[in-house]
């Protein structure tokens, strides 16, 4: 069995599974395929031919292909809450200055926070990426890492890390907070600049 982007879904979000009928040596064989929910509260299969299923609520879904009287093992169908939004804290600055001779030459922390309506969203990933200016063979990298968890208040942290020479006047960092199939959520990219002195 197949399932897009991982089977993860956001509510109201629609998944077209794939599976393939096999015979005893493993080979495939032509044959219709049908779907099934076994958690119809969180997953509901509109479509038993086609497998067409709807995220109805956050949890963990399962669906089971079926052929003849032979069945698969189920599978899990992730759902989470649908992001509304990204943006940069309160309070956080999308400027900062970086000392390179300094000991520590890290950023201020870069925060990002994914909402649903009113309230965060936890376990949504944020990816954080860097352009430099000007482009130059600059090392650098992201503490704690590029792709960054939100926590339980639906909150990510990354700072950016000057690595080696040469040292870039500024860098754009944008920190993208994406739904499950790849998309941006509104506000996302967020972008801090952080700037270098010697």
């Amino acid at each position: 069995m197949f399932f897009p982007d991982s089977g993860r879904l956001e509510i109201g979000d629609t998944l077209y599974p794939s599976a393939r009928a096999l015979n005893g040596h493993g080979d495939s064989v032509a044959a219709q395929v049908f779907w099934t929910s076994l958690d119809t509260g969180i997953v509901a299969v509109d479509d038993s031919a086609t497998g067409l299923t709807i995220s109805k609520a956050v949890g963990t879904g399962r669906l089971q292909a079926r052929f003849g009287g032979l069945r698969s093992n189920p599978e899990n169908v992730f759902v989470f809450v649908r992001l509304d939004s990204a943006s940069v804290l309160t309070g956080v600055d999308l400027r900062d200055t970086v000392t390179v001779s300094a000991p520590d030459s890290l950023s201020d922390s870069l925060s990002v926070k994914a909402w649903a309506g009113t309230s965060g969203a936890p376990g949504r990933p944020v990816v954080y990426t860097a352009a430099i200016y000007p482009a130059g063979a600059t090392a650098f990298t992201f503490v704690p890492k590029a792709t960054v968890q939100t926590d339980a208040n639906g909150i990510a942290v990354a700072r950016f890390k000057f690595k080696a020479a040469p040292v870039p006047d500024s860098v754009v960092v944008s920190a993208a907070v994406k739904r499950p199939n790849g998309s941006d959520v509104p506000g996302s990219p967020v972008r801090f600049v952080v700037e270098f002195r010697p």
